[in-house]
């Protein structure tokens, strides 16, 4: 059962790499910025065509990171990352050597592929960082990610004033390529993979749901809220939502995993990222604006794009030295009061932003004060997400959590246009936004991050975290293993959705795991060795055992339905193919069998409740009925037709067992 440990990297280059990688994206996003004034003359076209440019880069990126995410956690996680990547540099170059609208745009719907980059990234980390690094290299990634949002901007203003444009895109190829070899030789790749098919249909319903949902909210101040094309797109996306959502429940293996998402702290974690992000995104927006409008409006600044990019520079600068900070808040506090401590802190500087309001240098601080929240808050959200979802799906979950926090990003560019637009003035020639409409933006922000410190504070306080460390019981020197198994009924058939929580013998919470359509499970352990494995399953009754986990697959059979059964007897008399029916006190049939010779009876158990157990004994024109209330308890209930109600009998539940 022991295996060699693979050669290990250094875990501070393999950090560095993929924080990098985080930074490549985030560069990619905003040196084209600069251009996007001057980009309807350099490619002969109209204002609104030319920002699709932005457009399209947003709707593939969030396309492409659930769908890549998932595929990471099923076929490897480095591997995704050099399509990612290859895919960058491709998309990088069509840009660099086109000279029209249509080839722009194909390169930067490439480009959006990247965004996958940082889900899987944070995945690679939880799987080859050690445990007590693990939160230091994630608030790292966070903060490269700022830091290249800010450096974008003066560093795509000084290429494009010394260059040619294009060169903006060959940087863009250039680093990717660098990126690209760095990964290859650095990041190894992770063995903990989630077995499975593909949900190729899920993957359709759900770009085409996500692409309808953005373009209604970004493109809607552009066409207009209540125009044809806006309200056509949000019909899609409530349509493709509806459709979309039964489908992921009932397939086996999900693209998302829509009951592992509305657990309580998963939901709450990406609805604090939404809010998050809106906060996040409204800074950078509005704070460019403030900087580059002229003074002569009375709200502007009168800095040119670059000077504007360096004034913001702080901002992103103080987030890579706050990383460690923010990793010391989690190893102390709990990632839980890291997002909230954030949160709060943005909230502060967007009240300083709405209330000081004259000088350059408050604007320069108070700019500051919200990107050291959204560094302190966006490092704790993957933590956050990976304690409540199994260890072989942590790229997909924060492939989740990043698509949310795009879907913020895209409604405050939506609110804030709204917002600005509705507050414009003209001054000294100058149409601009007055101070009121700025000051309103920095109090709707204010407020979201003041709501997603209140989600933080509702999650649960007490630490889940996955064991990373082999314990007593489990073999050490050995590299994290998956183990993998299915869950079948006594007659082999399989259980789907069952759910298999894996423990340490001393009852550390380990791993665990949800069953698809062909009951196959698979849980990533630090090492071979004795678990306390617990299987439960909708209908089937509870089991849990002691067992030698390592590379061979376990069987776990559950033995027991959980039913409710009895007898219908006449006068003592058992009744045979009576028919048995069991109704909601509401109304409709919730359940229906017939009697065997024995006069027995068998019923799903429905939910807890109750119900009304009728008998129609055959051909007989008189019915009987009887009151239940279905409690964990009560299990078996028999009828006696002669007496007119039900004989309760309490039977204990059978032992049940898991077999290798």
């Amino acid at each position: 059962m022991n295996r060699a440990p693979r050669a290990r990297r250094p875990v501070g280059l393999v950090i560095a790499v993929l924080s990098l990688c985080g930074t490549v994206v985030s560069l990619m996003q905003t040196l084209v910025v600069p251009l996007l004034p001057d980009l309807p003359e350099l490619l002969d076209t109209t204002a609104d065509n030319a920002s699709w440019l932005v457009t399209v880069t947003l709707l593939t990126g969030a396309v492409a990171t659930p769908i890549l995410s998932k595929v990471a956690d099923m076929v490897g996680k480095r591997l995704v990352m050099v399509i990612a990547l290859g895919v960058l540099v491709a998309g990088s170059v069509v840009c660099a050597v086109s000279t029209g609208l249509t080839w722009m745009l194909v390169g930067r719907a490439l480009q959006g592929f990247a965004a996958a980059l940082i889900p899987v990234g944070i995945s690679i980390m939880r799987d080859e960082v050690p445990k007590e690094r693990v939160g230091a290299a994630v608030a790292l990634m966070s903060a490269t990610l700022g830091i290249g949002a800010a450096a974008g901007l003066p560093l795509g203003g000084v290429i494009a004033e010394v260059l040619d444009w294009h060169s903006l895109f060959w940087v863009s190829a250039g680093m990717g390529a660098l990126m690209l070899a760095a990964v290859l030789v650095v990041v190894p790749e992770s063995t903990v993979r989630s077995p499975g098919r593909f949900d190729v249909v899920g993957a359709v319903l759900l770009s085409v749901s996500l692409s309808a949902l953005l373009l209604a909210v970004s493109k809607g101040s552009t066409w207009g809220w209540t125009s044809r094309n806006t309200l056509l797109c949000a019909a899609v996306a409530a349509i493709g939502f509806a459709i979309t959502t039964p489908w992921e429940l009932r397939t086996g293996n999900p693209l998302v995993d829509l009951r592992t998402s509305a657990r309580r702290p998963v939901l709450l974690t990406n609805v604090a990222s939404l809010l998050a992000g809106f906060a996040m995104y409204a800074n950078l927006l509005v704070g460019t604006q403030e900087l580059q409008l002229p003074t002569s409006t009375g709200v502007g600044h009168g800095l040119t794009p670059t000077a504007a990019g360096l004034a913001m520079l702080p901002g992103g600068a103080v987030m890579v030295v706050l990383a460690p900070v923010s990793a010391a808040l989690t190893r102390r506090f709990g990632a839980r009061i890291t997002l909230m401590v954030g949160s709060l802190v943005i909230a502060v500087g967007y009240a300083a932003r709405a209330l000081f309001t004259g000088g350059l240098w408050q604007l320069v601080t108070a700019t500051t004060v919200i990107s050291t929240g959204t560094a302190i808050a966006f490092a704790a959200m993957p933590i956050l997400v990976m304690r409540f979802v199994p260890i072989t799906e942590t790229a997909s979950a924060n492939g989740l959590n990043t698509l949310v926090r795009q879907i913020g990003t895209s409604t405050s560019s939506a609110v804030v246009a709204a917002v600005l637009t509705a507050g414009t003035t003209t001054a000294a020639g100058v149409a601009a936004p007055d101070a009121g409409a700025f000051a309103l933006t920095a109090w709707i922000a204010g407020a979201a991050a003041v709501l997603a410190a209140a989600l933080a504070l509702a999650l649960p306080g007490r630490s889940v975290t996955t064991v990373n460390a082999p314990a007593r019981d489990v073999a050490p020197g050995n590299d994290e293993v998956v183990v993998t198994g299915d869950v079948v009924t006594p007659d082999g058939q399989p259980v789907r959705l069952a759910v298999v929580t894996v423990l340490t013998l001393q009852g550390e919470h380990t791993d665990w795991s949800r069953a698809d359509s062909a009951g196959s499970w698979s849980a990533a352990l630090p090492g071979p060795g004795r678990y306390l494995v617990v299987c439960s399953a909708d209908g089937w009754s509870s089991c849990s055992q002691v067992l030698d986990l390592g590379d061979r697959p376990q069987r776990i059979v559950l033995r027991e339905r959980r039913e409710l059964a009895g007898i219908v007897s006449d006068g003592g008399v058992a009744v045979a193919d009576a028919l048995v029916t069991l109704t909601g006190t509401a109304g409709g049939t919730a359940e229906r069998t017939r009697t065997d010779d024995a006069g027995r009876y068998a019923l799903p158990l429905p939910p807890l409740g109750g119900y009304v157990l009728t008998v129609l004994p055959p051909g007989g024109a008189a019915a009987h009925s009887a009151d239940v209330v279905v409690t964990p308890q009560r299990r078996t209930v028999d009828l006696d037709l002669a007496t007119g109600g039900p004989l309760v009998d309490e039977r204990a539940a059978r032992a049940v067992g898991i077999t290798r």
